[in-house]
């Protein structure tokens, strides 16, 4: 499942972004520190992840970016810091941006998670068993 992705500068218009992922997506909650510029003001936002992948994450972020803007996402659990820079605006959700930030190379150890394979169906997987207690005779 090799993919390929456009350069920001070459992204369709925002909020359209159909590519297809290159590493296995994953939807899980977690904190994150965003750190950037806006203009000459630094700021510091925390936030938590929508999905994430090697490649990056979403999260939905009060700050507002621009495509193709750099910041620094911080993994507060280790205290790593990968520069990386904003490749999705998304819908606002209740007065927060979906923001979609790639890293400027892959990394997938950041998160600290085992990523599924990429033959991964996720309608495959086992359900856990729910174990049926039959009446006592």
């Amino acid at each position: 499942m090799a993919e390929t992705k456009a350069p920001a500068s070459a992204l369709p218009a925002e909020g359209v972004y159909s590519e297809k992922r290159r590493t296995q997506r994953v939807h899980i909650t977690m904190p994150v520190i965003v750190r950037g510029k806006n203009g000459e003001q630094p700021f510091e936002e925390e936030a938590v992840t929508i999905s994430m992948n090697a490649n990056g994450c979403m999260v939905l972020l009060v700050m507002p970016v621009k495509r193709a803007q750099h910041v620094s996402i911080v993994n507060p659990k280790t205290a790593e810091e990968l520069p990386c820079s904003v490749v999705y605006l998304g819908k606002k959700v209740d007065g927060k941006t979906e923001v979609g930030f790639e890293f400027s190379e892959p990394s997938p150890l950041f998160w600290r998670i085992a990523f599924p394979p990429e033959d991964w169906d996720p309608s495959e997987r086992k359900l856990p068993t729910t174990h049926v207690q039959r009446p006592r005779r």
